[in-house]
Order: C-alpha cells, then structure tokens, then sequence
C-alpha cells in the first residue's frame, strides 16, 4: 500500500523539517532560547553556547534526517534529545510546548523501529 512505503520517509522528512527550523533558530538567536536551558542562568555566555551547541545538533540530526542518512540511528538520537527536552519542560509543570513534544518525541521513538524506508542514502 503506498501509505505504508511512504509514511515512515514522509514522518522522517517532516521530523527533519522540524529540527531544521528550532536549529536555525537557535542559530541565528539564541538569547531567545537560553530560557529553556535548565540550571544554568539565562542571562549567563554558557546558556548561549549550550544554546549554540543545541542549535547544531538540531541542524546536524535534520540533515541526516531528511537525506535518509542512517535514519534509525538518526531518529534515535532525536528521541533522546527529545526526551530530554520534554523532561526538561515538565520539571516547571506542564504545558502546551511540552505536550506537544510528546508528539514529536512520539515521532522519533517510531521511526526508530523502522526498518526500511524509501528515499535513503543508507539505512
């Protein structure tokens, strides 16, 4: 069936879409992100470099993301940066920013038991 070949690549796309954008945006500011840094002063240069730090790998697990590039490995190592996101969001109570990473975490936890998926350069 075509939505069985197709969904696991499209979810992949989509989850590598989404990490390319925080990435970029981390990026491009991050003192509008360093809120989210827990323990460490938002006010403090380690909270912009954790930032900083953050934003690449975002943008480094986008591009293997979307170019199928060990997508399952790739999608692993998403579902643990989200997993500490999420835990991260919920240590001050919950809210709609972390159920909402519910999902995507959700998403990357599913395709990491996927094992073969269309347009990859290795999987």
């Amino acid at each position: 069936m075509l939505t069985t070949e197709w969904a696991p690549a499209v979810g992949r796309i989509l989850l590598g879409l989404v990490f390319a954008w925080f990435g970029y945006h981390e990026l491009l500011q991050p003192g509008q992100w360093t809120q989210y840094v827990p323990v460490i002063s938002e006010s403090s240069s380690l909270a912009i470099i954790a930032v900083l730090a953050h934003g690449w790998v975002l943008l480094v697990l986008a591009a293997a993301l979307v170019a199928g590039i060990e997508p399952r490995a790739a999608a692993a190592i998403a579902s643990v940066l989200m997993l500490e996101i999420v835990i991260a969001l919920m240590a001050t109570g919950l809210s709609d920013t972390a159920l909402r990473d519910v999902g995507v975490l959700g998403l990357a936890v599913c395709l990491t038991g996927v094992k073969h998926q269309r347009l990859v350069l290795r999987d």
